[in-house]
């Protein structure tokens, strides 16, 4: 989708047989242009080059419109890859990874009420004395829109797209086709461990169920905590395929830029404090860092609005995890090599590039321990190890297949990192790493 293209409503492609036949016409459509190229090229001398026509503009605007309108896999996959790999794709296919992200079409009227008919019993409409047709947020497995209940309770309600849970195999099989046939991927690079992820993250997010239950595992685990809020869950509004909440007012976080300096520090601390309370407590993490995910109501307070994309932290990994940061606040390099060789950022047989890696490692605590406010508008830390890595990468290094978990981390890191950027925001962050290690951590810094 281009950036000056609005949001609209765009049916989704619901039946197997048809979502099987737009990507596969897709695929048959870019190899025989692919052909076509190979043949001119061939006649004028040329050595062929089939990923060349995925980088011009009428084919990478046809497929990121044709995935997008898919919705479910398409975006799905976009968001593990650009986890691990976003820095290292040519521009082209990150920018069709940017827009398959960022997509916000939305069910037509017709389309809507039929899910919903399937969903709730016939009469469902005279239960509420409004429902917003227009959604107010769209993303790739659902779309929410604002009702309220004939009682007065102004809800939210999260609609899923027809039948993406039952197409999560057959899309995920032919999407990874078709990047395949792109070969933009660094060489070396395997897309098959991101394929599995997307299937089995597809089939939780689709459940929400699941959802409904996370939803209210966090509520009462929020209950009465200072600056947050957590939505109640309707689950007699609620089914597999619908989930409704309490309907929250305020201001997305990207908006937050106009807010005093201390208000900016405040939302960026608070929520740098959740994400290592999430990772180092209670050892389960709302993964996913869109800005839409939260809201800033008048009181101040920080709305959690979506939690499909909780993941559980083992208690093994919880713990090496809090060893290596340990280590890392308090310069204990021998043990740092030692735990990030046990997680996966070092590998073995190859010492060049360990060294290099594991430099970078002390780059990042360097920075972390170091001023007791980490200024967020001066930091380059993101842009050194963006370049460091790109640089790795063309001397032949071939990042190793970590644990999702740890990318799910990264994902998170990075996402906060890039609100902190955005809001100016200035953060003790040495203080809440050492506070959520150990209160004695302190004391060793």
């Amino acid at each position: 989708m281009k950036q000056d293209q609005k949001p609209r409503a765009l049916r989704v492609p619901s039946g197997r047989l048809e979502r099987l036949a737009r990507l596969g016409g897709l695929a048959t459509d870019i190899a025989a242009r692919s052909t076509v190229r190979a043949i001119g090229d061939l006649r004028q001398g040329r050595r062929p080059d089939t990923a060349s026509l995925l980088l011009s503009p009428s084919t990478i605007g046809r497929l990121t419109s044709e995935l997008a309108r898919m919705r479910g896999a398409a975006m799905k996959l976009g968001q593990l890859l650009s986890m691990d790999a976003g820095d290292l794709l040519p521009p082209e296919l990150a920018e069709i990874l940017s827009r398959l992200r960022n997509q916000a079409d939305f069910m037509p009227p017709a389309q809507l009420k039929t899910v919903l008919n399937a969903n709730w019993k016939a009469n469902w409409l005279d239960h509420f004395s409004t429902f917003e047709v227009r959604p107010i947020a769209a993303a790739s497995i659902g779309q929410v829109h604002r009702a309220t209940l004939r009682n007065g309770q102004r809800v939210a309600i999260k609609i899923q797209y027809p039948r993406i849970a039952q197409s999560i195999d057959s899309d995920i099989a032919n999407i990874g086709a078709l990047l395949r046939l792109s070969g933009l991927f660094p060489k070396g690079f395997d897309l098959a461990p991101y394929l599995d992820e997307a299937r089995r993250l597809l089939r939780e997010e689709t459940d929400y169920f699941r959802e409904g239950a996370s939803l209210t595992r966090f509520r009462e685990r929020h209950a009465g905590a200072d600056g947050i809020i957590v939505p109640q869950y309707f689950p007699e509004w609620s089914t597999a395929e619908v989930l409704t909440m309490e309907y929250i007012e305020g201001q997305t976080l990207d908006t937050a830029a106009g807010l005093p300096q201390v208000e900016r520090d405040r939302i960026v601390s608070k929520l740098v404090d959740l994400f290592l309370y999430e990772v180092f407590e209670i050892g389960e993490m709302q993964s996913d860092p869109n800005f839409a995910n939260y809201l800033i109501n008048n009181d101040g307070c920080i709305a959690l609005l979506d939690f499909g994309a909780v993941r559980p932290l083992p208690a093994h990994l919880q713990e090496h995890l809090r060893a290596f940061m340990t280590a890392g606040m308090t310069n204990e390099r021998e043990q740092l090599r030692k735990l990030a060789t046990d997680i996966g950022y070092l590998t073995t047989g190859d010492a060049l590039h360990n060294e290099q890696i594991f430099r970078m490692i002390l780059e990042v605590f360097s920075d972390l321990r170091g001023e007791a406010i980490f200024d967020f508008a001066s930091a380059t830390l993101q842009q050194r190890l963006q370049s460091e890595m790109i640089e790795l990468v063309e001397n032949g290094y071939q990042p190793p297949l970590l644990p999702m978990e740890i990318l799910y981390l990264h994902r998170k890191a990075a996402g906060l990192f890039l609100l902190g950027s955005r809001l100016k925001a200035r953060t003790n962050i040495k203080y809440l790493i050492l506070q959520r290690l150990s209160p004695q951590s302190w004391a060793l810094a």
